[in-house]
């Protein structure tokens, strides 16, 4: 079995809530994560002084791959030059120097895609052709028993409420080329809570009938939950099996101040 702790959008800087961003700690540790995922804005501004917090508290979690990928808020919005010229410089200063990477544990490959896109959006990212060669390259490398992940902050799949918040443009051809590849599992966020949605519900039957589970991450430790999730801080708790992925959400509870698990989602794995 494989276990993964998502999370995402720690935004350190103004909207980061320090105590919560204990309660995550304390559960990475006591969870025991095979692998750690955050998928995106690690900041809120991408300044120097919040991704020195960033990397101290990267450093504080568990002895285990970590998996990072950039989000929309981990570049500058208004030093308007650096957005231009030199967007990822403190991300790969303090956070990895590489912003497409592949990590691979027992079992599994992680592929994560930078989503963001400094000098066509703001909010909204976007993933490029030579993006999906480079995880296609991956995958076809893969062993056939691996467990093939991709990462993104951007979704893939719009949340069930209805809710604020775009998917990436094109999401429908992206998730085509992936059921080509044979991609078991997305992991994202961005919107600011959690919830499971599925490749069926965005492309229907095209590409044959092999579903693509998307997990989405709500905001681990920022005061920027939406909808369901406003005022609350959530991660998700994956358990890979061999015919199965268990999801199951943690909210964080100011009672006893811990993240505490709800009802979880059983996903049958495609073959």
């Amino acid at each position: 079995m494989l276990t993964i702790l998502q999370g995402s959008d720690l935004h350190f800087g103004r909207p980061y809530l320090p105590d919560v961003a204990t309660g995550f700690l304390e559960a990475a540790h006591d969870l025991a994560p095979d692998v750690i995922v955050l998928a995106g804005d690690l900041t809120q501004r991408a300044k120097a002084s919040e991704y020195r917090q960033a990397r101290k508290y990267l450093e504080t979690l568990p002895d285990v791959p970590i998996v990072v990928t950039p989000g929309n808020h981990d570049v500058p919005l208004y030093r308007i030059h650096e957005r231009l010229f030199c967007p990822y410089h403190k991300y790969r200063r303090y956070v990895s120097s590489e912003l497409d990477t592949v990590t691979r544990v027992e079992g599994a490959v992680f592929v994560t895609l930078n989503s963001s896109s400094p000098r066509r959006r703001i909010v909204n990212g976007a993933i490029s052709a030579a993006q999906l060669d480079f995880v296609a390259r991956i995958f076809q490398e893969s062993a056939e028993e691996e467990i093939r992940i991709l990462v993104t902050h951007h979704p893939l799949a719009p949340p069930p409420d209805g809710g604020r918040g775009r998917v990436l443009p094109g999401n429908d051809l992206v998730l085509d080329r992936l059921r080509n590849m044979r991609a078991d599992l997305v992991l994202s966020g961005h919107l600011h809570r959690s919830f499971v949605a599925y490749s069926s519900g965005v492309c229907g039957g095209r590409a044959g009938n092999r579903e693509i589970p998307i997990v989405h991450s709500g905001t681990v430790t920022s005061n920027r939950g939406r909808m369901a999730e406003k005022g609350r801080n959530s991660l998700n708790v994956l358990k890979i099996r061999a015919g199965e992925i268990e999801v199951i959400p943690y909210w964080f509870e100011k009672g006893p101040a811990r993240f505490v698990a709800r009802a979880s989602t059983m996903i049958l794995r495609s073959r």
